[in-house]
């Protein structure tokens, strides 16, 4: 499963320590204007490196566009972008070569295929969403031709709300030799009601499942989510004037259609798993072992997931979009 979408599709390959990463992107339309100016500020605010409170590997993350554009415009062929890997060091992770990290794929992966790559993790790094992103900005330029618009925010770390006390929670956590987690909400502006696609392919379902492929992501809730359950159907109905919604407790999606009003997502990201803390864990052998995870890491992966969190948005979006015209059943006016 590296194959994400029905009509504007994307396969994404390579690992975290390998030669390169890199994204195919199939069923782009043609005539879009795209270079690698339109994709780069994207995966500049996914890259690593920028922030003291970020891993301090050194990637420029550069794209290259190897298909699919010509003279500045999308064919409709196939488009492969591909990045080259600048400051991988597999030599860091020798020590875990036959050690499970906890709160890793690293056991399960190696259950599953009875071989991993120790090198960070490999497919299952973060690393990996690198392609993600660029293919997100592809999608963004499909979508901005329709007027939709993507946004997002951090919305806590570790509990705290407030810039000052993300900050502090990001830094007691390093000076602990731990991590912290949060909460992102991510949002589609301007997008028109009628995208999704019932019963199984259901808008909301859809972005469920792209939120969920984000390997730090634990939990996904659409407009009020998990608060819905607390409260009177009266008070959670979105009620309507000719106008349209009053108000938007749905969050943009019912009866996995999207309603017209704002699409409003939040997700819920773990902790990074790799820290200096002392941990219990086991090996290849089943023997029990103690472990400190080194190396280069993330103490807070929030704030470099934002960008992830867009990209797997628009591309839901985009390709619900695609489906939609299609089958050509737009229905306008109320």
């Amino acid at each position: 499963m590296n194959t994400f979408g029905r009509s504007f599709r994307i396969t994404t390959f390579g690992e975290s320590h390998g030669p390169a990463l890199g994204v195919v992107i199939d069923g782009c339309p043609p005539g879009i204007a795209l270079s690698e100016g339109d994709i780069q500020p994207f995966l500049d605010r996914r890259r690593p490196g920028r922030s003291p409170h970020s891993s301090p590997r050194r990637e420029e993350d550069r794209v290259e566009i190897l298909s699919g554009v010509f003279e500045g415009r999308t064919t409709g062929a196939p488009i492969a972008l591909l990045f080259r890997n600048s400051d991988s060091r597999p030599g860091d992770y020798g020590s875990l070569r036959e050690v499970f990290r906890p709160g890793h794929a690293d056991y399960t992966w190696w259950r599953k295929y009875g071989i991993r790559d120790h090198r960070g993790g490999g497919r299952s790094s973060g690393r990996e969403t690198v392609a993600r992103v660029a293919a997100g900005a592809v999608a963004a330029k499909v979508l901005e031709q329709k007027g939709i618009r993507i946004g997002s925010r951090v919305l806590e770390i570790h509990g705290r709300t407030s810039p000052e006390e993300m900050e502090a929670a990001i830094a007691d956590a390093i000076q602990a030799g731990d991590s912290v987690g949060g909460v992102v909400e991510v949002t589609a502006g301007g997008c028109p009601p009628g995208l999704g696609d019932p019963v199984f392919g259901k808008l909301d379902a859809m972005i469920g499942l792209a939120m969920l492929s984000i390997g730090a992501v634990k939990g996904v809730e659409i407009g009020d989510g998990f608060a819905a359950a607390r409260v009177r159907g009266s008070e959670q109905n979105d009620q309507m004037e000719r106008e349209g919604f009053l108000t938007n407790h749905a969050g943009g999606i019912l009866g996995g259609i999207s309603t017209g009003a704002e699409i409003v997502v939040r997700i819920a990201v773990k902790p990074t798993p790799s820290i200096a803390k002392e941990q219990r864990t086991v090996d290849n052998a089943g023997e029990e072992r103690v472990i400190s995870v080194k190396g280069r890491h993330d103490p807070c992966i929030v704030p470099r997931l934002v960008p992830v969190a867009e990209a797997m948005l628009a591309l839901v979006l985009a390709d619900a979009l695609m489906e939609q015209e299609k089958i050509g059943t737009w229905v306008t006016g109320g």
